[in-house]
């Protein structure tokens, strides 16, 4: 029965930490390929930029989400008080990375809702 265990969940981490890599891979392409048309084009306005740069910041998070998930899974498997050790501090660091990345999004948006508010016609606001 443990090595059933053992195997789905190796498996599973497998699988989550490939999830997690097409999803950075995936969202790294698409901001380089935004990045770059809206730098040969030279028309960006700075809520283009800010969009490219709040998509690809959702994409970070959800691979780091992902990884972070493989890596509490691991712990369930892993024995050795070392590789624990090992698995913990990776997982302090994404979940630092992941926190003030997010706090960084939350920012922007924040700062994009007031820019949206304040440029709405004076009838419009409420």
């Amino acid at each position: 029965m443990r090595e059933w265990l053992i195997f789905a969940t190796e498996t599973a981490i497998l699988v989550i930490d490939a999830m997690a890599l097409v999803v950075i891979v995936f969202g790294t392409v698409e901001a380089f390929v935004s990045g770059l048309r809206l730098m040969i084009t030279g028309t960006a306005s700075d809520a283009e930029k800010r969009e490219v740069w709040l998509r690809y910041g959702r994409t970070l998070v959800a691979g780091l989400t992902f990884q972070l998930a493989a890596d509490i899974i691991e712990t369930s498997v892993t024995t050795d008080w070392e590789a624990v050790g090992r698995i913990a501090a990776i997982a302090v660091i994404r979940t630092f990375l992941n926190y003030f990345l997010e706090r960084d999004l939350a920012d922007i948006r924040e700062r994009q809702t007031e820019r949206r508010r304040l440029e709405e016609p004076k009838g419009v606001q409420e």
